[in-house]
Order: structure tokens, then sequence, then C-alpha cells
């Protein structure tokens, strides 16, 4: 086999000298960071709210241990899964500091998952603990007044989080996620993009998956800066507060949203020093546009549930559109088995990968390498100049509205529908939600009926945009469904 390897890029050989602020610590534990902040000034925010008020980091402390005081009193140890599924919320972040604190496993769950899918993720992981708006109710821990227990040591090889990512055949399999894994990531983004204690961020993401809860929560704690703090986001409402933000982390939508709105321009983002996109592919169109409009050129890097992030394109220098940047220092990439123009199978090893999936070793073994690398199913390739593309997903993956969705999840629920025959689910580029998703079936059946059936089993984001009913799939000499064929035909 072939491999391409690039290691510590051009692009970043030289770092920001901002970064990590005074007195914070080369510790890869978030606790160590939030008491370094709190002995130098407690009253630091790291939470702002919108019509004012917010909460200090010393208030963050004290909600952890409050939090992690109620968990051990409810019988939760080390190594437990502590399932969440709940809004977004002040206490979300506490929750995650606190299993942290109790060396707990934090699990959070998409608010969009139906009650079959819940149950399922319930059963393979066997909580200690679920906390969730119908079941044990956040109040329950948060009214309490538990005394801060000891700190369980912190093990930068113990699993700290698991996230259950979607696969190409079968149930989602759970993302063994070491507290290495968080620490490390935040503190070489929190240098790599320039973070310092007077910056603010901008929190429109979700919480619930690996961009909004540890990306941007850990670079801020890495730093010792704040957070604006929104519970979804809304494009009048995120414009109106760039005033008083630093930087925005996005997905595609977000931009393509506050572009459509006039009050976007050059005077509106002049405190914000950096807009970030990921989670899904961001439209050149929409990045030259954004540019054009307010002057930032809009940096977009790339991750995944199992690394965390990868790339990036640089901070200073070009960040070139269509691109996703250099691999991260201390991060490896390369390029298996690549054809005669260079792309072929992207391959990630670092102190960033998780270390396989929960109680699934045949799973582990089929996407790690013996000499560490993991297989992330992405197709890619590295130009001359360093920048990795990616070209596309061996695994079919639909990233929409940054949330990954599998098509054969989709296809096994519309093939139990009665009157159809088989389907075929692609996902079209989309300039809202950076890809559409989009059911084929052949059938006795109407559209109506399968997003209506649809809807009762499976997660709102997962739910086709357009339904279209066809006398017969394309198909090769081998029998096998042309899903390229499809993805053209239906890409308009």
């Amino acid at each position: 086999m072939q491999f391409k390897l690039r290691r510590y890029p051009t692009g970043f050989e030289s770092l920001p000298k901002a970064g990590i602020g005074a007195g914070m610590t080369r510790s890869l534990n978030p606790l160590d960071w939030i008491d370094a902040v709190v002995a130098a000034d407690p009253d630091r925010p790291f939470l702002r709210f919108p019509h004012g008020g917010g909460q200090s980091y010393a208030d963050l402390r004290d909600a952890a241990g409050k939090l992690a005081g109620a968990l051990v009193a409810m019988g939760v140890k080390p190594g437990d899964r502590v399932t969440v599924q709940i809004e977004k919320c002040p206490a979300y972040i506490a929750l995650y500091l606190a299993c942290l604190w109790t060396g707990a496993i934090f699990m959070p769950l998409n608010t969009g998952y139906t009650q079959a899918e819940v149950d399922y993720f319930t059963s393979d992981a066997e909580p200690r603990l679920f906390i969730a708006e119908e079941a044990t109710p956040l109040s329950a821990l948060t009214d309490r007044d538990d005394t801060a227990p000891s700190r369980h040591a912190f093990d930068s090889q113990a699993q700290a989080a698991m996230l259950y990512t979607s696969g190409t055949t079968g149930r989602p399999k759970g993302a063994i996620i070491t507290g290495g894994n968080l620490g490390s990531n935040a503190l070489v983004l929190a240098e790599l993009w320039g973070f310092t204690a007077d910056d603010v961020l901008l929190h429109a993401l979700p919480v619930y998956h690996t961009h909004g809860l540890f990306v941007a929560t850990n670079t801020v704690l890495a730093a010792g800066a704040s957070m604006m703090w929104l519970p979804k986001f809304e494009a009048a409402q995120v414009l109106s507060l760039l005033p008083q933000a630093t930087v925005l982390m996005g997905v595609p939508t977000f931009y393509t949203r506050l572009l459509s709105l006039d009050g976007l321009d050059r005077e509106s983002v002049k405190t914000m020093r950096l807009f970030i996109s990921g989670s899904a592919p961001l439209l050149a169109e929409t990045h030259d546009q954004f540019r054009a409009r307010t002057g930032h050129a809009i940096l977009e890097r790339y991750g995944m549930t199992e690394t965390q992030m990868i790339t990036s394109n640089p901070y200073d220098g070009e960040r070139i559109a269509g691109t996703v940047g250099f691999p991260l220092p201390g991060v490896d990439v390369r390029i298996a088995e690549p054809d005669a123009d260079g792309i072929g199978m992207i391959e990630v090893r670092g102190p960033n990968v998780c270390k396989g999936y929960w109680r699934n070793p045949e799973k582990t073994a089929a996407d790690f390498r013996v000499d560490g690398f993991f297989i992330t199913g992405d197709l890619g390739k590295v130009d001359a100049r360093g920048y990795v593309h990616i070209i596309g997903r061996g695994k079919d993956l639909i990233i929409s509205g940054g949330l990954n969705i599998y098509p054969k999840e989709v296809e096994t629920e519309i093939d139990a529908l009665t009157g159809v025959v088989e389907s075929a689910v692609i996902g079209v580029p989309d300039a809202d939600f950076g890809e559409a998703v989009v059911a084929v079936v052949v059938g006795d059946v109407t559209p109506e009926a399968i997003r209506t059936a649809l809807g009762e089993r499976l997660a709102r984001f997962k739910l086709p945009k357009a339904v279209h009913v066809v006398d017969d799939l394309p198909r090769n000499a081998m029998g096998k469904v042309q899903k390229a064929v499809l993805r053209d035909r239906y890409a308009s």
C-alpha cells in the first residue's frame, strides 16, 4: 500500500505568539486551566448573556464542583457513563466539567433524536445516569447543594467522553474520546488561532457534538477567554451581537444566512478578528461573497467526531477557498493509495485521535491501521503547497447543517415501509446546509407518506429534504446502485 505523509507543514512552522494566557499551564486537564484563571482573576467572565449578566470563571468552577458532588451522591463512579439529552444551557458546560471532576464519561445526545434512537444509545452505553427533560431533570442536580468532592486523578489516556457516530452499515458507534484527545487539541487550536483572554467567542452552535462542545468550549477555556452564549443561531441576533465579539465559529449555514441580511458589511464586523467554519463543506461562492462584503476570509478547518480537529487553514497566511488547510502541529496526515491525480483515502494519526469504538473491537480494527493511523473514510489530496483538499467521502457520508447523516440508516427505515421496493439516499449540494438529504425510492408509495413515516423514526435533521419516486435505480454491471449518477441527476 502506498502512502503520502505530511508532517508539520510549512504553513504552521511558526505559530502565533499569542495564545495561552498569562499564568496558564500546559496541563491537558481543562479543570487546571480554570484553576489558573481563578487564581489570577476569579471574576474574569466565562459566559456573557445577550441581555446582560453572565458567569465568571469562579462561578463556573463552583457550579462544576457542586454538580460533581451531586453526581457522586447519585452513585456515579469513575468510568460510568453520564448521558445528557437537554437543551443548550449554561449548566451543560458545568456538567461536562463535573464529569471530568469525577472521572465519569460525558455522553451528550442530540435533542432531536427520537425515542427509538435514544433507546438504542442507552442500551449500548448503559449509562449510570441519564439526564433529560423527561427523565432525570437537570433541576434535580442543579438545585442540590452538594459539597465538591476531591477530584479524580486526571489520566490523559482514560476515556473522558463518548460521542456516537453513524456507520455505513449497522448501528451508530460510540467513539472513545480521551482527556488527552480533548486537551491537546484545544491547546493547539487556541495557539494556532491566536486566542487570548481578551477574546469573546460568539457561541451559537449546539453543544451535543464535537464542534460546539469540545472545539469551541475547550479552546475558550484553554485561553481563559469568554463566550457570548446563545441558545441557538438566529442570523439577525448574531449580526446584532457581532460588535460585542471577536470570533465566530459556525457551520456554512451561519454564513449563508448572514449574507442574506442587508446589515452585514465591514462596519458590522469591525470588532471581529476571525470567522471559522467547519462541520460541512463551505462553498467557494460563500467564501468569496463573505470576503467581498466584510473583508474577512473565512477560516475553514477539517475534523470529525473520532479525531477532533485535523487540519486548519492558517490564521496568518492565505486561506484558500475549497481547501481545509494544513495538518495541525503534531498531527500526521497521509493519503493512502493515491491515484494518478494524487487522490486517495485520508488517514490521520496524532494525540487528537480517539482510542477506538465502544465495545466494538471489530469496528476499531477495521478503522485503525496497525501503525496507529485512523482511516477517515474521506477522499482527498494534498497539493504542492501542502493544503489538504477534501474530494469526497468513500463512505457516502452526508453532512447537512454540520450534522453527520449516513445513507444506510435512512435507507433501512425507508425500505421497511409498506409499498417500498428499494431506496437510495444521497447528499446533494445545498448553499444553506452544505448538503441536503435526498431519497430516491422505487415502489408504490408517495413522497408525503415516506416523510410522514420517517418523522416517527428518525431525527428531523436526517429526514430527506426531497423524495423522488422512480421506476428503477441506475446500476453498474455488478448490480450496485450508482449513487454518483443519482447525485448528478438530482444535484439541482
